[in-house]
């Protein structure tokens, strides 16, 4: 009937406007059972319990045998970790694996069958699935006694495909390889090029004492290859030159050469290139998202406009105000937009609206996210007024920050007359009496800004909520050393008391006395500008981060299953060595915490033996060459954005703008036509249109 019909209506419509803010594709079943299933999958509840299970699958790697629950690292001197018995992680990893059949299964259903066979990240989503099933039959059969466990390897996978923008990151980076490539060969040349060169130039001689050079670093090509691989990254600079240079200065020349032309112009042209067209890739795959958000904004208006309360019209379509309100009631989205959209559509005054006018509404959408914050009291007294603009002027902050800046100076004097002596024989006297001032000094602050700005106001910026919870760590601290040792007097070393010493204690109060000092950022614009980068970095690019998590845990296992065993502890000896074949130092990937540490430590490269160099040149490659350059591209275009926009817009103190990805590309954005949404419309598998 006419009723049920336009329930489905705005149900659909709902889908595809909750679809355009998320910048979800809109080729699914629009059925109401489907829409149901639809809007239940892509719940908070449901989202953050994949979510739960990708991360638990993910943590298990900690736990699973070789453990890495363990206090000390060093296989020297740590106690033999708790390995679970047979089945129990086996048991979690496989709640795990029906949590995902039951994703994909739903993820298939939805799109149906036609839209399955064109979406290979579903395809390989499944090929995972049943590739990691088997290893997890084999492992239990064999009692968990196999070493070599495919399924670990394939479980950064599970992060990945969750992540809309983490697959658009993957295609534009390889979109890019071509370009790094070229470079990359360049680089290589450039590599065999001057290991031909220094061969020739350190060749063996009859006089042993001056073949150091030869000996050490260039005895045959894998060692000279290696020798000027590890230059490059500047990890054995100046290492690798001194046996040449003790012998001749001339020596030199090479080496100098060879760190200019690499380091200098080669890796520079390598960033240079990254950023030019990982950058171009980015905005294909985010004008590809804008195109998403247009079209679900229009699949819901040719929805709606096919209401039964719409009066038809041969030249156009319209959608009535009425049943746009019922759609924002139901659709899940910010507060903010809905408010404004319906503000919007007051203001209009208009019972009908025509596709630009129902597209105009919801570039709310696309808005800077702005943050007002509170106004502050307005008290009565004339006095109050007079210290309310006292203690909310700037000046006061500006004072602030000088005796924040005493404070710290003042820890430093007392830190390099104490640096020689032992703890028996400091006297804390002053140092806990300056800290006692210091600290009452930045109470009476808060209490003062809170008095003038009033407490909303005062909780609305991060600054101050960061001043204020470390004011009130400082408190609670100097309160506690007040309670176990009683006030600072002259000759103040009381003995060690419960948990923490009382040097402890002062430790800590002055480290976050210093870390208190990083308030100063906000009131310098350049410095703030670099941190705010920073930050929208973090809150914004996490699909790259979580490239470099699958990256990292990837290589990780890899590492764990190839040197696995390999690491013997030579007495209380520093130097670690592999067993068998190898006769080059290493640093033991033998156990998951370690195998992540190991290869945060292998940015810069060390030596390794020779038949694992190919796993670490892999790792130093991806890491430091490609993934690195891409950071400081991403880097660079969200400085230089964040610059111009600093450029042609003053920044208002009682605003602060929130932007995406998306909107750091919004004014480049190309916007589509009516007839591209159209036709794209038109091909919908599921949603057939009445014109």
């Amino acid at each position: 009937d006419a009723g049920a019909d336009n329930d489905l209506y705005i149900n659909q419509a709902v889908v595809f406007i909750e679809d355009a803010i998320q910048y979800r594709s809109i080729n699914h079943r629009v059925d109401s059972k489907s829409l149901w299933l639809y809007r239940w999958y892509y719940s908070r509840t449901c989202q953050w319990i994949l979510s739960l299970t990708i991360t638990v699958i993910l943590a298990l790697a900690f736990v699973e045998e070789p453990s890495s629950l363990t206090v000390t690292s060093d296989v020297r001197y740590r106690l033999p970790a708790w390995n679970p018995p047979c089945g129990l992680t086996e048991s979690v990893e496989l709640l795990c694996f029906l949590v995902f059949v039951a994703d994909v299964s739903v993820k298939s259903y939805l799109i149906g069958w036609k839209e399955f066979w064109k979406n290979k990240w579903l395809m390989a989503y499944i090929l995972t699935l049943i590739v990691s099933l088997t290893d997890w039959i084999v492992s239990l059969s064999f009692s968990c006694t196999v070493s070599l466990r495919i399924r670990r390897i394939l479980r950064p996978f599970f992060l990945l495909q969750n992540s809309s923008m983490m697959k658009k990151t993957l295609k534009s980076i390889n979109s890019t390889l071509p370009e790094m490539a070229s470079v990359v060969l360049l680089l290589a040349l450039h590599l065999s090029l001057f290991t031909m060169f220094a061969m020739l130039l350190f060749a063996r001689t009859k006089d042993n004492q001056q073949d150091k050079e030869w000996v050490v670093y260039f005895r045959n090509l894998p060692d000279s290859l290696t020798s000027l691989l590890v230059l490059l990254t500047a990890a054995n600079n100046p290492d690798v030159m001194i046996p040449a240079y003790s012998k001749n200065r001339a020596y030199s020349i090479f080496f100098i050469l060879f760190t200019v032309l690499g380091n200098l112009f080669l890796m520079n042209l390598l960033t240079a290139i990254i950023y030019n067209q990982f950058r171009g890739y980015l905005l294909k795959s985010v004008q590809s998202s804008l195109f998403r958000r247009r079209l679900g904004i229009r699949a819901a208006f040719e929805v709606l406009s096919t209401l039964k309360e719409t009066p038809a019209s041969a030249q156009q379509s319209y959608v009535s105000a009425g049943a746009l309100q019922q759609v924002l009631q139901k659709a899940e989205m910010d507060s903010r937009c809905k408010q404004a959209i319906l503000r919007s559509l007051k203001m209009c005054s208009c019972d009908q609206l025509s596709a630009a006018q129902f597209q105009k509404l919801f570039e709310e959408l696309d808005k800077d996210a702005i943050k007002q914050h509170p106004p502050s009291p307005e008290y009565q007294s004339h006095f109050m007024q007079k210290l309310q603009f006292a203690f909310g002027h700037p000046y006061f902050g500006y004072l602030g920050n000088v005796v924040a800046l005493a404070n710290i100076i003042s820890i430093c004097v007392v830190l390099v007359m104490d640096a020689d002596k032992q703890p028996s024989e400091r006297d804390d006297f002053f140092l806990g009496a300056i800290n006692c001032f210091f600290i009452l000094y930045y109470l009476l602050e808060m209490l003062l800004k809170i008095l003038a700005m009033g407490l909303r106001r005062y909780l609305s910026y991060p600054s101050n909520r960061f001043d204020g919870l470390l004011t009130v760590i400082l408190l609670i601290l100097e309160i506690s050393t007040f309670a176990v040792y009683g006030f600072p007097h002259p000759g103040w070393r009381p003995e060690f008391m419960g948990l923490l010493s009382l040097w402890d204690m002062v430790r800590l109060v002055n480290m976050l006395i210093v870390f208190r000092f990083l308030r100063i950022i906000p009131n310098m614009k350049f410095m703030a500008l670099v941190v705010t980068t920073l930050l929208d970095l973090v809150k914004n690019l996490r699909a790259f981060a979580g490239i470099l998590v699958v990256v990292f845990y990837a290589f990780a296992i890899t590492g764990i299953m190839l040197f696995k065993g390999a690491v013997v502890p030579l007495g209380n000896n520093s130097i670690i060595y592999f067993k068998g074949k190898c006769d080059f130092m290493v640093i033991s990937a033998h156990f998951q915490a370690e195998g992540v540490h190991c290869l945060l430590y292998l940015l810069s490269v060390n030596l390794i033996c020779r038949w694992a160099k190919i796993y670490f040149v892999a790792w130093w490659l991806i890491s430091s060459v490609i993934w690195v350059n891409l950071f400081v591209a991403l880097l660079l275009e969200n400085f230089i954005h964040k610059w111009d926009r600093r450029c042609h817009r003053e920044s208002l103190s009682d605003i602060e703008y929130q932007r995406t990805v998306e909107l750091m590309f919004r004014d480049v954005l190309e916007e589509p036509t009516e007839e591209e949404l159209m036709e794209k419309l038109h091909q919908h598998p599921h949603l057939q249109l009445c014109r």
